[in-house]
């Protein structure tokens, strides 16, 4: 008897160990290059921001704001850019202009509605970091999305309105050039940094 659970305890323990063994296993691709075989590794994307040296208080003011301007229409950016792919998914399934223009008036009327008090409120430098970041997000400039959704007249008239104000609705989103540090920001912000 005292064999039998003597030989049950040392078989629970070594299922127990194998068990464990199992747990510490781990399976990785490979890939065979010049007859080696090479681990393949998946790693998290890493995303690096090279942090900007501010070296006066007006700098350090300046950067300030330009964060906080960027943190406040970011998120409006990221809206136009959700419901333009929505729109155009509509605007797809239209059957006749009729029903297009019907749609663009609708769906001008909802955001409207919606964000206009918000959008009034912007301030000039913001107003002007959200016409870049709408680029940003859409891959076409402000103009182009209103000659786009609403026409040529249409956007010949905001483009002069705006001029008027001291906007330009062909303005280009260069995240290499001029826009290099609203393209760190907004880096920051998507990595949960800031």
């Amino acid at each position: 008897m005292k064999k039998i659970i003597f030989i049950g305890l040392i078989l629970f323990l070594i299922s127990l160990t194998s068990e464990a063994q199992k747990e510490d296993r781990l399976v990785l691709y490979a890939r065979i290059i010049d007859g080696d075989t090479v681990p393949v590794v998946p790693l998290k994307q890493v995303t690096i921001v090279s942090m900007k040296i501010i070296n006066s208080k007006i700098n350090a003011r300046r950067y300030t704001k330009l964060v906080r301007n960027v943190k406040k229409v970011y998120p409006y950016a990221k809206l136009a850019g959700i419901k333009l792919r929505e729109y155009e998914v509509l605007l797809l399934a239209a059957e006749s202009d009729k029903e297009r223009k019907q749609l663009m008036k609708q769906a001008e009327d909802e955001l409207k509605e919606e964000y206009e008090d918000d959008l009034r409120k912007l301030t000039f430098s913001q107003g002007r970091i959200l016409i870049k970041l709408v680029d940003r997000e859409t891959g076409d400039s402000s103009y182009e999305l209103v000659q786009e959704l609403r026409g040529r007249f249409v956007a010949f008239f905001w483009q002069t309105f705006a001029r008027i104000f001291g906007y330009d609705l062909k303005a280009r989103y260069d995240p290499e050039g001029e826009d290099k540090e609203i393209e760190n920001i907004v880096r920051l912000i998507e990595s949960g940094k800031i």
